[in-house]
């Protein structure tokens, strides 16, 4: 079986978007401590937009058979709920391939460092973490339009 990036070499440059969502679960007590900016490692919202922004450039990296695309927007809004944190990344960039890829790693990494900021609370007396998840990771918008 043979293995190849796609080829582009013949599709025209658009302007492209993708917008990516994702929400993590968390403990009421773990969503209080970050509205509340009670969380020892520092603000997981900050420092998951941060992240997510850096994954988002790196995906060619991570995924070998993404082509390389210049992106020129990345932005991930939080959204806090009482049981929740919900993600939306948005990715733009004028390229011959889409952004999906982008996006998913933006927010799929966003709400790893979440996790990873939040999970010495969200363990349980057996180091487990019963309610935590990572769920509805999606497109849920795909655009591309003609330069003009």
């Amino acid at each position: 079986m043979k293995i190849s990036m796609a080829d582009i070499t013949n599709k025209s440059i658009m302007h492209r978007e993708a917008v990516a969502f994702g929400k993590i679960s968390l403990k009421e007590e773990t969503i209080k401590k970050i509205k509340n900016k009670q969380i020892k490692k520092g603000d997981p919202i900050q420092i998951s937009v941060i992240a997510g922004i850096n994954a988002a450039k790196m995906t060619s990296q991570l995924m070998p058979l993404c082509h390389n695309i210049g992106i020129e927007e990345i932005n991930i809004t939080p959204t806090i709920k009482k049981t929740h944190i919900e993600l939306l990344a948005r990715v733009k960039s004028s390229e011959k391939t889409g952004l999906e890829m982008e996006a998913l790693t933006a927010v799929t990494t966003a709400l790893l460092n979440i996790w990873d900021i939040t999970k010495q609370y969200e363990k349980n007396r057996d180091g487990q973490y019963p309610t935590t998840a990572i769920t509805e990771i999606k497109i849920l918008k795909k655009m591309k339009k003609k330069i003009e």
